[in-house]
């Protein structure tokens, strides 16, 4: 295979191999970032259901990002067996979705996956086929064969994009492959206990040890702006479905750690909930820590409504995407949502220097 500078650039950075691909009709792309290049655009989403029609994906990319994150549920695909036959299925038939498509082959992107792209619903450590749905998942993302999530469980991983005074740092996590069983509701549909309930018990885990001792080394390098990518939501309050709340003492711990690492710049992006909306958590926290949950590329609760002790204004119940823009010199952001035609929908501007950590109150 013969590769371009930027190429071979693009895979010595770790990215997805296609993003650096030429696509079918041979024409260049612009490949994927290496470290050295300046974000000022990025875009993110989740909850693409290959079944459903993805017109969204006309606006995302005419707001031509430098990056586009995938946050989980990229296919629907729960599984039944070893066989992966619904996986596989939903991954071929996800390549025929044209805007997909082209933006895997023009738009540097990286990946995680959510529970449907896991391969069961609302699963976590106990599912028994994670092995060979992480396999797929690798392959489906060309992920090179000597990147780290290949050797190690889980698919955890970081990348930091631009130079000094402008650093980007993109964190995924995982909090499928470790994540301990949730304690199941009492009262299935009632107003904050929908699903589950909060689980007090200090073995239980969402990341694992391996993976929060990867987590601290990640959180303790120097960077501008710390995008934490988690499917499920993680400052959220006032729902009893999938969340970081679910495990409030591992909720704590994270917070704990951004304060104890001095991680300045943190904004956390999530999906899973077929909304849009933006968060902003002040109680217990070295510093306001921000989180836009983006869940809507063609599954959405038109219909939503919810409480939101800490959310910036309402939910959003259409097709969306995220985006974030960063004016460097004024060094500050835009987190936003965008509707079906590209258009801002939900927004809070951010001063990069004031997510910087403090003592706790």
């Amino acid at each position: 295979m013969n590769l371009t500078r930027r190429q071979a650039l693009a895979l010595a950075a770790g990215l997805p191999l296609a993003a650096c691909l030429p696509p079918s009709d041979g024409s260049d792309l612009k490949g994927a970032p290496d470290g050295a290049a300046l974000l000022s655009r990025i875009a993110f989403g989740s909850c693409s259901d290959q079944e459903r029609p993805q017109p969204i994906w006309s606006s995302v990319l005419d707001y031509r990002p430098d990056l586009f994150i995938f946050g989980g549920d990229n296919v629907y695909g729960d599984v039944k067996s070893a066989a992966l036959t619904e996986l596989k299925a939903a991954y071929a038939k996800a390549m025929t979705v044209d805007g997909f498509r082209r933006l895997r082959e023009s738009v540097p992107h990286v990946a995680t996956w959510d529970d449907h792209d896991y391969g069961a619903n609302d699963a976590g450590v106990e599912f028994p086929h994670k092995q060979a749905t992480k396999r797929l998942f690798l392959d489906f993302w060309n992920v090179p064969a000597d990147d780290p999530r290949r050797g190690r469980d889980g698919l955890y991983h970081a990348w930091i994009f631009g130079p000094a005074g402008r650093r980007v740092q993109v964190i995924l996590l995982d909090t499928r492959w470790f994540r301990s069983a949730l304690t199941v509701t009492d009262r299935r549909g009632a107003p904050g206990r929908e699903r589950y309930l909060p689980d007090l018990d200090p073995a239980k885990t969402m990341l694992g040890e391996a993976q929060w001792a990867w987590l601290a080394g990640e959180l303790a390098k120097p960077v501008d702006l710390r995008l934490i990518v988690s499917s499920i939501q993680v400052v959220v309050d006032g729902h009893g479905f999938e969340r970081w709340g679910n495990l409030p003492l591992e909720r704590q711990r994270l917070y704990r750690l951004v304060r104890d690492t001095n991680a300045n710049g943190v904004v956390f992006l999530s999906g899973d909930r077929h909304l849009g909306a933006l968060y902003r958590e002040t109680e217990g926290v070295p510093y306001p820590l921000l989180e836009a949950t983006s869940s809507g590329i063609s599954r959405h609760f038109t219909n939503s409504r919810e409480p939101g002790p800490n959310r910036l204004g309402e939910v959003y119940g259409q097709a969306h995407f995220g985006t974030i823009d960063v004016d460097w010199t004024s060094r500050q952001a835009v987190i936003a949502l965008r509707g079906l035609e590209g258009q801002i929908v939900r927004r809070f501007d951010a001063a990069l220097d004031a997510l910087r950590a403090r003592s706790f109150a």
